[in-house]
């Protein structure tokens, strides 16, 4: 992270900080009712993600992370709430489905509703297990599962579970691979299982690829030497496994030996971001779509395309669009079988284009583009029950909303409004999501398909925020570089008093081609800047997301030209609009993108 101060609105030093330090620059806030919220309660909050919905719509399970501090990790466990239980005072009832002792994420639904699926490190490797939906955790069904179960599971995993009181003790284990399972996705017949995989290519089974890293575990040569790239994808170094594609015939357990659909054409899902809407099953189980980028060149490419491949893995996968030489990602079958949906993008060797809907026939291969002249970029979808409507989530004007796409005709229209919806699942009739703000972070709410008022379901860190007091934001524009119109935001200290001066923290986003909007974000919380006396500055300063294509495209070969002026100009109009900020006590802070533009 880079951070600058300044004094008089000029530059004097560029200081490199290992985090946020320059806090203690901050003026002492006023006393108040509440202490201000700190980092520390920023790392203790609970963490909502990956909804799911049930198949009947009526119950969601998700992810809650919460942070175990004297261990110093994080764990995640799978809730589950009914959605046509009266909400109280604090929300919803939720029940745990799994224990904290050790890690399960990736909820997903049996298509009769009866099983949630989920990825879980309990029996120390990462492997698929299974949870019933139905039985509350110690009870009789709960019991008498985990006694048929228990052959199945390890003897880690099994110990783990013998209290009858514990969440989830019914839990089976599904696959029992020697690697760890990165991802997967059960058939909608429920008769086959799909399983991202880490392996070397050239390794006839995974048993050879286990062999190779336990072989390297206790080699005494520790260098490596690289000949080609990547290297690196974020921040884990390449040690030559490609994630692959497997799938597995399932009862009650995966059985038969792992076979490749993806035959070696690139990583399932991409590095390093992918997942688990990089490949899909069809509607009756038998082909499976998947987005690859092919590995020769790969580190210049940004040439994804979609696969189609016999679920059994059997013949070769075949290429959907490589017409076209640009990313095409995300396939979705439509309910019926008759469509793919996918995400593209039109232009190779550009990484920031927009991502817009095609509608592929698979039948007769035609291809409609559905949303080429809706000026956003869609992030992610999901199609309706029915298969006349596509919901999915975009920048827009410093949001992130949720739309309702009609699959005839392309027209969109927004479902929510400010604020940030972080995830979603669809169910019957509504929609659950994960929505956060710059006041809030993520919570799960429902809404109708054509919009309306919200149903909060938790309130995951209600007790947490109660005993802290939170800045107030606000929302500006001003006229930046070419005169064009550029939105930020400014968040005031949660002691506030209109009399009184305040230094400010000036935070620019990374990308550059991204937005620090209206989410609470998890890395640069401007709530943690605001909490120590900062009034906190934020500009979605041109090449960024949300305002058009044009104004995305508009700093290709000019990153240290336009967002440079919209910063100053920026910058200079929240001093005016907001006269508490102290133009005499400012600091500037960013990472990636940002660190480049401070320096």
């Amino acid at each position: 992270m880079a951070i600058a101060t300044f004094t008089n609105r000029y530059m004097l030093a560029v200081v490199m900080l290992a985090g946020h330090a320059v806090a203690t620059a901050a003026a002492r806030p006023a006393p108040a009712a509440l202490p201000p919220f700190t980092v520390q309660d920023l790392v203790r909050l609970e963490r909502i993600s990956e909804v799911a919905a049930s198949p009947d719509g009526r119950h969601v399970a998700y992810t809650v992370r919460t942070t175990d501090m004297d261990a110093n990790k994080g764990r995640t466990a799978i809730w589950l709430l009914d959605s046509s239980a009266r909400a109280g005072k604090h929300g919803v009832p939720a029940v745990r489905l799994t224990d904290t002792a050790s890690n399960s994420n990736s909820a997903e639904w049996s298509a009769d509703g009866r099983f949630i699926y989920f990825l879980s490190d309990r029996s120390g490797s990462t492997q698929v297990w299974r949870v019933g939906a139905g039985a509350e955790p110690g009870s009789a069904a709960t019991r008498s599962g985990a006694a048929r179960s228990g052959a199945a599971r390890s003897a880690a995993a099994r110990s783990a579970a013998e209290s009858i009181d514990a969440p989830g003790a019914d839990a089976l284990e599904v696959t029992n691979l020697p690697l760890d399972v990165g991802g997967f996705r059960v058939s909608p017949k429920g008769d086959r299982i799909l399983v991202s995989v880490e392996v070397y290519l050239d390794c006839a089974d995974l048993a050879c690829t286990k062999q190779r890293l336990d072989a390297a575990a206790h080699a005494k040569a520790t260098g490596v030497l690289y000949d080609h790239l990547f290297v690196r994808h974020w921040d884990t170094w390449a040690d030559g496994r490609r994630s692959q594609l497997f799938s597995m015939s399932l009862d009650d357990v995966a059985r038969g030996a792992p076979v490749n659909i993806t035959h070696g054409i690139g990583d399932v899902p991409g590095k390093p971001f992918g997942g688990r809407e990089d490949y899909a099953f069809s509607p009756d189980g038998a082909e499976v779509a998947f987005s690859v980028r092919a590995t020769a060149g790969e580190a210049w490419s940004t040439n994804f395309d979609i696969y189609e491949a016999a679920a059994d893995g059997t013949g070769a996968p075949r290429n959907l669009t490589a017409d076209n030489p640009a990313w095409d990602g995300q396939p979705a079958f439509s309910p019926d079988g008759i469509q793919l949906a996918y995400l593209a993008m039109d232009r190779p060797g550009f990484e920031a284009d927009r991502f817009h809907l095609v509608l592929l026939d698979l039948k007769s291969g035609v291809k409609r583009p559905l949303t080429q002249n809706w000026d956003r970029s869609i992030s992610g979808f999901e199609w309706a029950h029915d298969g006349k409507t596509i919901f999915a989530t975009t920048d827009h004007l410093g949001q992130h909303p949720l739309w309702a796409i009609d699959a005839a005709s392309g027209r969109a229209s927004a479902i929510t409004a400010a604020g940030e919806v972080e995830g979603f699942s669809v169910g019957a009739n509504k929609i659950f999501y994960a929505y956060s703000n710059l006041a809030s972070p993520a919570d799960l709410y429902t809404v109708g398909f054509a919009g309306g008022t919200p149903v909060r379901l938790t309130h995951v860190n209600e007790a947490a925020l109660a005993a802290r007091k939170l800045g107030d934001y606000d929302q500006f524009s001003f006229a930046g570089s070419n005169d064009e119109n550029v939105f930020g935001y400014v968040v005031k200290p949660p002691d506030f008093k209109r009399d009184q001066k305040y230094p400010v923290a000036l935070v620019v986003h990374g990308g550059p081609q991204g937005s620090l909007a209206n989410v609470w974000h998890w890395r640069w919380n401007a709530q943690t800047l605001a909490g120590a006396g900062f009034g906190v500055v934020m500009i979605d300063f041109h090449g960024s997301t949300g305002y058009g294509q044009a104004f995305t495209d508009s700093i290709s070969g000019d990153w240290g030209g336009k967002p440079f002026e919209d910063l100053k100009l920026g910058l200079e109009a929240a001093l005016k609009q907001y006269p508490w900020l102290d133009a005499d006590r400012m600091c500037a802070l960013g990472g990636s993108y940002g660190g480049y533009m401070i320096n």
